[in-house]
């Protein structure tokens, strides 16, 4: 890890102030939203003593259990995610696919690439961590293949786990790890506050799934964006029930249904929609952190 890329180590946590559990939900693109979480965390010089993070919540939940900045978070993705031709194509290396084949993928047909090759071009930190060694506890959601239940990790190597977790099907391959097949923890459990909840003080969700658009496109959806679209309108349903049993102390939900969900080369529309999050926030922790006794 460069020393550029890395947070400086954060001072002990005043035993005064509350424990702060932070979840981070699947979503697609629309999780690109999670960079204003984690910038208002870093501009108020706090961090949270617990992160759980499902699909593209994992991945920002591991980049910066891992000890990178909020704002390194935000150029890798503009880097990265943000020319998404070029990041197809570099994931398609090893798959020996084409760009065409990539962007007609049918649905049952079999996933174009390994989940760990994006993960690698985005935040190469990753390889070789292991979860003993992150400066922010970490739980990462997968979904377990053959059992049909969420897997949660929290041991081991991070690359694999933060992987399983991203393997969305008709797009990832699944991942084999720990024994198990592992599949996009969204699939089971979209946001995973619970895992945060009896472990922490004061528990922040973000939930990136949006709701359903404003105005609807007449344009005919491809069969990768159906088949995407079919996964996150049954993890909005596993959502909606979760939240009638309990709900997170703050439930932040960014207006980013407009987008589509592999629009990651819209990451400024996206962070300009998602904006007024940040400061919501920031009112909730500084309003949490006043009132401790």
């Amino acid at each position: 890890m460069s020393e550029r890329s890395q947070r400086p180590a954060a001072p002990d946590p005043d035993p005064a102030e509350p424990r702060i559990g932070l979840a981070l939900g699947g979503g697609g693109a629309r999780g690109l939203a999670h960079i204003l979480v984690l910038e208002a965390f870093d501009e108020l010089g706090l961090r949270p003593s617990l992160i759980a993070g499902t699909s593209i919540g994992a991945i920002y939940g591991a980049a910066y259990a891992c000890g990178l900045e909020a704002k390194e978070i935000r150029e890798r993705s503009n880097e990265v995610l943000g020319r998404w031709t070029d990041i197809a194509k570099h994931v398609l290396v090893s798959s020996r696919r084409s760009m065409t084949d990539f962007w007609k993928l049918r649905p049952f047909t079999a996933a174009l690439v390994k989940p760990a090759a994006l993960l690698e071009a985005i935040f190469p930190e990753l390889q070789s961590v292991h979860f003993s060694q992150l400066k922010i506890p970490l739980e990462v959601v997968a979904t377990d293949f053959h059992r049909h239940t969420p897997y949660v990790m929290h041991q081991g190597p991070l690359l694999p786990a933060v992987a399983g977790s991203i393997a969305l099907p008709a797009l990832f391959r699944a991942v084999e790890h720990d024994g198990r097949v592992l599949l996009d923890g969204g699939m089971t459990n979209p946001i995973p506050f619970d895992l945060v909840q009896n472990k922490t003080d004061f528990t922040i969700a973000c939930n990136v799934l949006g709701g359903p658009a404003e105005d609807p496109s007449n344009e005919l959806p491809t069969p990768l964006e159906i088949a995407l679209s079919a996964s996150h309108i049954m993890q909005s349903a596993i959502i909606t029930e979760k939240l009638k049993a309990s709900a997170p102390d703050v439930l932040l939900s960014p207006r980013v249904e407009r987008y589509r969900l592999m629009q990651f080369h819209l990451i400024d529309e996206i962070l300009d929609s998602a904006a007024p999050i940040k400061d919501e926030l920031k009112r909730a922790l500084e309003q949490r952190l006043s009132a401790a006794p």
